[in-house]
């Protein structure tokens, strides 16, 4: 099993009385709460994480989001960029630019092509069914998203193999007349590519689709419901069986010396949960386009906080000692039938750098090594 480490590089320094007056904070809280100077110390606090991981052999993902304290990183490229060159070993995956929200998909797939190149063939792909906030950031119609979703995937795909010249793609969403991108990625035919999904129906694409599927904080049954719709839609298109390689688990993750202190200060990765995602209702609820038919009406309903009991049980956090925390993925393992990738999210809320970097050393130097004994099996 591979472990890949995040941070969106989270901004929770505005005041409690503002966020509790503000109806959300992502999209639309005034920018004036943001220093810039605080931003510059959390990005360059962040970015030395990322090479710490370098150093002790963890893969890095790198995230995108637009307009809120859940995170500073709206350009993917600008971070893919500085992984590519200043990392020396590990795999980067992008988890990704939010193709459906771009009106230029081979520019995406020229930014791709480029990180792939400069970091002589480390890069994978990811790709984020768009929603909530950012399609008000991007002025993006909510109507047809998954549509332009999957033909941005198609064009950027062809984009990236085409090798003989140009060539033009007239598509439901995107038109272009000449594509004929430099330079071509490094890996070939291209990067492997993830699409990060929890419903059954776009996980049946993702399986159709052979690329890797990664559930964020699903908990158990909606990460089996999903890799299930996998499987079975790949058996359903006489495609060949995959290996738990194809499955990916998102989580909040932390490690201590101790019980006590792995679950304290990996407590505080819930303000991702219980803060960050605090969005109005015309962002989530009323959305347009957001919710099927026939659970329209749970939209309605409240979810009460996550506290760290309910964190745990739910597979959403593993924290503690290097033990409870290998035990905590294992047992989630079994549960949902296996998955050859944890992404572990590894910093939020008010997390410290030296906190940050203590988990991430734990975590390689412990947990790590014997994740990676655990091989591909058959996804049954």
């Amino acid at each position: 099993m591979d472990a890949w480490w995040q941070c969106e590089v989270p901004y929770p320094f505005v005041p409690q009385q503002v966020l509790d007056a503000a109806n959300s904070v992502r999209g639309s809280l005034p920018n004036r709460w943001c220093d810039p100077r605080i931003a510059a110390d959390l990005f360059e606090e962040v970015i030395d994480e990322f090479l710490l991981c370098d150093d002790m052999g963890l893969n890095v993902i790198a995230i995108e989001h637009h307009a809120g304290i859940n995170s500073l990183l709206s350009a993917n490229p600008l971070l893919l960029g500085i992984l590519a060159r200043q990392t020396r070993k590990v795999r980067i995956l992008s988890l990704g630019t939010l193709v459906s929200l771009r009106q230029e998909p081979v520019r995406i797939a020229e930014e791709y092509a480029t990180a792939d190149v400069i970091s002589r063939g480390r890069l994978e792909i990811g790709f984020v069914k768009s929603g909530g906030s950012e399609m008000a950031s991007a002025n993006a119609n909510p109507v047809n998203n998954v549509e332009r979703y999957w033909e941005a995937i198609d064009l950027i795909r062809k984009a990236l193999t085409h090798q003989d010249g140009p060539f033009s793609w007239q598509g439901k969403h995107f038109t272009h007349r000449h594509v004929n991108i430099w330079p071509r990625p490094w890996q070939q035919p291209h990067p492997r590519l993830w699409a990060a999904t929890g419903d059954p129906q776009t996980a049946a694409e993702v399986g159709r689709r052979g690329m890797v599927q990664v559930l964020v904080l699903r908990g158990p049954e909606g990460t089996k419901r999903a890799y299930q719709a996998h499987r079975q839609a790949r058996v359903a298109a006489g495609l060949p069986k995959v290996t738990t390689d194809n499955f990916a688990y998102a989580a909040l993750v932390y490690v201590g010396d101790t019980d006590e202190e792995g679950i304290s200060i990996g407590s505080k990765l819930l303000w991702f949960l219980n803060t960050s995602l605090r969005s109005a209702p015309q962002y989530s609820r009323f959305l347009p386009g957001t919710a099927p038919p026939h659970i329209a009406a749970q939209v309605y309903r409240s979810r009460p906080k996550t506290d760290v009991a309910a964190g745990l049980a739910q597979g959403i956090l593993f924290a503690g000692n290097p033990d409870s925390v290998y035990r905590q993925i294992m047992e989630f393992y079994d549960k949902v039938g296996g998955f050859g990738h944890l992404a572990m999210i590894g910093r939020s809320g008010f997390m410290t750098h030296a906190e940050s970097e203590k988990g991430i050393r734990l975590f390689a130097k412990e947990v790590l090594p014997r994740l990676r004994e655990i091989g591909p099996i058959p996804a049954e």
